[in-house]
């Protein structure tokens, strides 16, 4: 089933819009640093002015500054996921140092997170290779095939309380402090970890001990709880859709899949800036060394680029019903008409 806007490309080849594409590649250094300061500075400028609130018992400001503050950590995991690309900047060592500083702030071990997030960009769409960097996902054949027991874990683990509020708690607060997934590979994902847990226990005892644990808690606490749940709302909606394509490994292509696997999540102008263009996502899976400040740049000279996999906010929550692949009509379906269908 072809999205809106996809017919048109349907027969395109998906790998030379691949290369037409390379042409957007160079990043600009003073444009990188002034979008790594508009966003750290107001974000640190948010967080003191949240703790001031508190001292003063202004808790109506306080309040108020929550979300603009975890739109702001947000941003910066944005730019910190550009800089994994190689992208933010031209050389890797600004890359990856800007990168690792950012990581003890979104508490995502930078380097360890690279490693799992190329293997997203390497198998998004394969359906042999998943279970690192995405969201879990069972076929209507799979999900049919387990215990009631394996049917209610898939079930709870789709619920959206879970996966938008208990499970961005669980990956970024605790999974995150250990390689899981990558304990047997070597010693990069434990420095990676460890290093950014041994900065992130610096940081927040510098602020505790400067400021009291609870005051740290209830300003920093809150940031990362709702920054992490929209960061997954965001990865979610730009797969997860009605339209997004899937295919075994014999038939799997990665540029085909780049383009029709990824949505394009059509956001107002203040979204797309606390999420730092990231919708464009079947643009940014097509060459992911696209900066993303450029990435507007490309709709504005392909538009035919636009209406591919084209979701706008009202129609994303219709996402989350999405939870199963059905094979037979090669589309994401809900359990309802997976009942409906098959049972």
């Amino acid at each position: 089933m072809l999205m809106a806007g996809e017919s048109a490309l349907a027969k395109a080849d998906a790998r030379s819009w691949a290369r037409r594409l390379n042409d957007y590649r160079q990043s600009d250094p003073r444009r990188s640093v002034r979008e790594l300061l508009i966003t750290a500075v107001p974000f640190a400028l948010a967080w003191a002015a949240m703790l001031a609130a508190l001292k003063l018992d202004q808790v109506w400001l306080y309040a108020l500054l929550i979300l603009p503050a975890a739109g702001l950590l947000m941003r910066l995991f944005m730019i910190q996921h550009d800089c994994g690309h190689g992208s933010f900047f031209g050389n890797r060592s600004g890359n990856d140092w800007t990168g690792r500083v950012i990581g003890v702030l979104t508490m995502t071990p930078y380097d360890h997170w690279r490693r799992s997030h190329a293997i997203h960009h390497a198998s998004a769409g394969n359906l042999d290779r998943r279970g690192i960097g995405d969201i879990d996902t069972l076929t209507v054949d799979e999900y049919l095939a387990r215990s009631r027991w394996g049917r209610l874990r898939y079930r709870l683990y789709r619920h959206p309380l879970v996966m938008f509020g208990i499970g961005p708690i669980y990956v970024f607060l605790l999974e995150s402090r250990l390689p899981v997934g990558f304990t047997r590979k070597g010693w990069t994902p434990w420095v990676s970890t460890m290093t950014t847990n041994l900065g992130i226990a610096v940081t927040a005892g510098l602020l505790m001990w400067a400021f009291g644990i609870g005051p740290f808690l209830l300003v920093h606490l809150p940031i990362v709880i709702l920054g992490a749940a929209a960061g997954v709302w965001l990865f979610y909606v730009q797969h997860q859709f009605e339209g997004t394509h899937w295919d075994d490994n014999e038939s799997w292509e990665f540029h085909e899949s780049a383009l029709h696997g990824s949505s394009h999540y059509d956001l107002p102008a203040i979204l797309r800036w606390f999420s730092a263009n990231i919708g464009m996502h079947h643009v940014h899976h097509l060459c992911s060394r696209i900066p993303y400040y450029r990435l507007p740049e490309v709709l504005r000279d392909h538009p035919e680029l636009r209406d591919v996999g084209r979701l706008t906010l009202w129609e994303s929550f219709g996402c989350v019903r999405l939870t199963l692949w059905d094979n037979r009509q090669r589309r994401l379906i809900s359990f309802r008409e997976m009942r409906a269908l098959y049972q």
